[in-house]
C-alpha cells in the first residue's frame, strides 16, 4: 500500500511539473489586464527620482525575482507613466543587472492600493 501511494504522489508530481510552464530569466511574466497603448487617463511620472517611484521598481524587481527564480538586482527606474483607477496603476521601466553581471531593462505593470498598503505585479518582461 505505502508503495503504491508514493508512486502516485511522483505521477502527480512530474505529470504537474510537465504542465505547468517555465518562467525563466528574460522571459515575460503575466498579461496586461489593461489596455495601455492608448491615452486612457495615462500620465507621464514627472519626477522618475522620487522616493516612491524607485521604491516600487525595487518591490517589482524582488517580487519577480520570488515568482520566477531569478536573480536580477534592481538599479533605478528610468522611466514610467501612471494612471488613477481605484488606486493607481504603474507602467515602469527598470534597469536590472543580472547575476551574470549583464544590464537589462524590464517593463513592470503594476496596482497600488494605497490606502490599503496592498500592491499587485501584474506583469514583468523584458524590453529592448
Amino acid at each position: 500500500m505505502r508503495t503504491t501511494s508514493f508512486l502516485l504522489i511522483v505521477v502527480v508530481v512530474i505529470v504537474y511539473a510537465i504542465g505547468v510552464p517555465a518562467t525563466g530569466c528574460g522571459e515575460s511574466m503575466g498579461t496586461r489586464l489593461w489596455n495601455t497603448t492608448g491615452a486612457n487617463g495615462w500620465e507621464p511620472i514627472k519626477n522618475i527620482n522620487d522616493k516612491h517611484i524607485q521604491e516600487l521598481g525595487n518591490w517589482a524587481v524582488l517580487e519577480f525575482s520570488k515568482r520566477v527564480n531569478c536573480l536580477v538586482k534592481f538599479n533605478k527606474v528610468v522611466s514610467g507613466r501612471q494612471q488613477l483607477m481605484s488606486g493607481m496603476n504603474y507602467e515602469l521601466i527598470i534597469d536590472v543587472t543580472h547575476f551574470e553581471g549583464k544590464d537589462g531593462k524590464y517593463k513592470a505593470e503594476l496596482h497600488e492600493q494605497e490606502l490599503t498598503k496592498k500592491r499587485q505585479l501584474l506583469s514583468f518582461m523584458k524590453v529592448n
